[in-house]
């Protein structure tokens, strides 16, 4: 359908105006022809009412003389006009041979110029037509009549009553035009109204606009300003809520693409530079295809991370279900086994079902246990575990892993699970870190703990003071519901932290959730210690 070069406003004012012009129009059409109606049915009650006032007369009317009853009709018709008082547009005659005995009114009814007593041959049309009563048009407008006709003696004679309503249309006429022009002004006002509430209501639609003009491809900030609940208000939320998803996935788009060409410029400057100066000494091309080879192990590592995050962004990122903590931490002890050349050590183990998803916090914890290796020496302890804190709707799970490196600052704690962020200590000599010369990656690790970590709708810390280590972990929530038991009745609560093998005992807990800095834990009273890989069991 095509569409229209004049304004909703306009649109919405017009149809407005017509219907209520319509409506108007309709009520006084319907209005003059009920008020004329009614003028015309006064005219035939009249009509009506004088010829049975005058039937009852002349069947009971004497002569005042005799005391008998009259015996000319010309005298009765005389004595029942003396005694009538025409209405107005009304004229009473008495007609008796070539004499019209005549009683009238000078209303609205007739003019100066026509006069019924007058007109001969319409009286005599009247006396001659069969019909008692009729409408007849004249010179002053229709007029409604009646006759009755009346004899006495041996006279005859006929009363004609005659009735002319255009007074009444006349004073119709009045009343349909102070009407018409009440309607007319209300019409203007209605327009008036109509254009102020039209331009209210799509203020939002003009607001969605000027919004979709001051859009850019760069800025996606603005945003339509939302008033009421109604359905354009609704249309401004939808039209809103669909800005914030393309300034999200543009903003994602925008990140990835400034993080890929951010941390793949280097490696890709490495690869160019080698192969633009290698040889034919089987040596040096051998060295230089390693380096190219590791150096786009490490382009894959990056974009497999930005993915990842970019990922992360999904509603659908984390799938919480069901999860037994006891056996993930069993798991992830057992799985950090690989993960470097260190005394890794499960101090405690909470016990009990979290909805969460595993495979996400496995990933998060393991990249904890990673960065744990990087930065401690050989031989080392490594130590982790999972503990609850607090109770019912509020209780929360901590899983945590603690290196003895060498930390990291207060400052470098505030930024570190940021994208691209790393520590000092990633900039300590080679002998000091005691990795063999490793160094950490693009600084996304942490990013991806935190961003697992918010999907579940919690949080990512770190404590630590430099040169004595530090502790990374996440804090989940894990509301807890008290189970009755059938046979006792009472709520039991709900499993704590345990040792594996040991039994249910209380672990040692730490507060907070923010990244900050504290001095390092006094380590717990148990621990399971597991061989490395060169001990024997």
């Amino acid at each position: 359908m095509g569409g229209s070069s004049v304004s909703a406003r306009w649109r919405i004012v017009g149809w407005i105006v017509l219907t209520t012009a319509l409506a108007l129009l309709a009520l006084l059409v319907t209005v003059r022809s009920l008020l004329i109606a009614g003028v015309d049915r006064d005219a035939n009650d009249d009509v009506v009412q004088e010829a049975q006032e005058f039937t009852t007369f002349a069947a009971e009317a004497v002569d005042p003389l005799t005391a008998q009853p009259y015996s000319s009709v010309s005298e009765l018709l005389e004595r029942y006009l003396s005694r009538q008082n025409a209405s107005a547009g009304e004229v009473i005659l008495g007609v008796t041979g070539g004499e019209v005995l005549y009683l009238g009114s000078d209303g609205r009814g007739n003019n100066d110029e026509y006069r019924l007593p007058s007109d001969t041959a319409l009286l005599e049309e009247l006396r001659t037509d069969p019909a008692a009563s009729g409408v007849r048009e004249t010179a002053a407008g229709p007029m409604r009549w009646g006759k009755v006709e009346v004899q006495a003696g041996t006279e005859s004679g006929t009363l004609v009553v005659a009735a002319f309503p255009r007074g009444g249309y006349e004073q119709v006429q009045e009343t349909v035009t102070v009407i018409f022009f009440v309607a007319l002004g209300g019409l203007l006002f209605t327009a008036g109204i109509a254009w102020l509430v039209a331009g209210q209501i799509l203020r939002p639609v003009r607001d969605v606009r000027r919004v979709a003009t001051e859009i850019t491809e760069s800025d996606l900030t603005a945003r339509v300003p939302v008033q009421g609940r109604d359905d354009v208000a609704a249309l401004a939320v939808t039209f809103n809520d669909m800005l914030d998803r393309l300034e999200q996935a543009y903003v994602t788009q925008r990140r990835f693409i400034d993080d890929a060409s951010h941390e793949l410029r280097t490696p890709i400057t490495v690869i160019r530079g080698h192969l633009e100066l290698i040889d034919d000494d089987p040596a040096g091309r051998a060295a230089t295809l390693t380096l190219v080879d590791g150096e786009l192990s490490r382009m894959a590592r990056i974009v497999s991370d930005l993915l990842l995050l970019v990922k992360a962004e999904r509603p659908d990122f984390v799938q919480p279900a069901p999860t037994d903590v006891a056996e993930l931490m069993l798991d992830l002890e057992a799985k950090m086994q690989a993960l470097g050349d260190r005394r890794w050590l499960l101090m405690e183990v909470a016990e009990g079902t979290v909805a969460l998803d595993g495979q996400r916090v496995t990933q998060a914890v393991l990249q904890l246990g990673a960065n744990a290796v990087q930065y401690t020496p050989d031989g080392t302890d490594i130590s982790l575990g999972s503990a609850f804190e607090g109770a019912g709707t509020d209780r929360r799970l901590r899983i945590w892993v603690k290196d003895s490196g060498p930390g990291v600052t207060e400052d470098e704690a505030a930024v570190i699970f940021e994208r691209f962020e790393h520590g000092s200590a990633n900039a300590l000599p080679a002998d000091r870190l005691r990795t063999g010369g490793a160094r950490g990656g693009a600084g996304l690790g942490l990013s991806i703990v935190r961003a697992i970590a918010d999907g579940h709708d919690g949080s990512a810390w770190v404590r630590s003071e430099p040169g004595r280590g530090a502790t990374f972990g996440l804090l989940l929530p894990a509301p807890a519901r008290l189970r009755v038991d059938p046979a006792s009745g009472p709520p039991l609560q709900p499993p704590g932290t345990i040792l594996p093998g040991r039994g249910t005992t209380t672990g040692r807990q730490t507060t907070g959730n923010k990244p900050s800095t504290i001095s390092q834990p006094a380590p717990p009273q148990r621990a399971i210690l597991r061989p490395t890989p060169q001990e024997t069991p």
